[in-house]
Formats: structure tokens, sequence, C-alpha cells
């Protein structure tokens, strides 16, 4: 079992930033992937970026790519999504993802490739 614990969320003005983080604990912390997905009110889950632990490997949804970057800190067992210029449309609860066994890296960007999940942070963007 893996828990996943997210923070950092908020509330900030459009063009500025944020930085998440998901800490993982339990006896298989160690996943092969960690992703971050965002559900926003009324629409589907969607998947934002993800990171192979070990290789480093990034991936990123077109709508977030140059503004938003993953990293993770394998010593600490945690994943980061650091947001810069933040847009309205960027507003949803983040939940942060992980798959603890390997996966092809083509479905790293849907839900189903992720075992466990945290409970979610709100971010909210203000134009």
């Amino acid at each position: 079992q893996v828990q996943l614990v997210e923070s950092g969320g908020g509330l900030v003005q459009a063009g500025g930033s944020l930085r998440l983080s998901c800490a993982a604990s339990g006896r298989t912390r160690s996943s092969y992937a960690m992703g971050w997905f965002r559900q926003a009110p009324g629409k589907e889950r969607e998947f934002v970026a993800a990171i192979i632990r070990s290789a480093g490997n990034a991936y990123y949804a077109d709508s977030v790519k140059d503004r938003f970057t993953i990293s993770r800190d394998n010593a600490k067992y945690t994943v980061y999504l650091q947001m810069n210029s933040l847009k309205p449309d960027d507003t949803a609860v983040y939940y942060c993802a992980a798959a603890p066994v390997l996966r092809p890296s083509s479905v790293l960007t849907r839900r189903y490739a992720y075992d466990y999940w945290g409970q979610g942070t709100q971010v909210t963007v203000s134009s």
C-alpha cells in the first residue's frame, strides 16, 4: 500500500506561481512512476504531468507544457509540480497518483495506469 498526501495548493492571481508537493509513505512507496492529474468542477479528471522515478523522464499535457515542471526527490519519496504562469483555466483540484509497477510510457497519461491516489489539493487562479 502507498499513501499519498498532497500539499501546496491555494489561491493565486493569474500569472502567478505555486508549487505542489506529494509525499509518499507506506511499504511500497518507491513507485515506478508518479503523476499529477486535475479535475475542474463539472469536468473529467485529466492528466497534467508524470515522471518516472528512476530515470526522471517527464511527460506533460499540451495545456501545461512550458509552464509546469514535474520533479522528484527520491530520497524523500516526494514529487513536486512547479506551476508558473498560471491561468484561470488551471483552477481545479490537483491529485497525485502512483503507479507502483512498470508501465509503458504511453499509458502514463491515463488514469488506469495508477493504483494509488491522494486526496487532492485545491488550486484556484483568479483573473
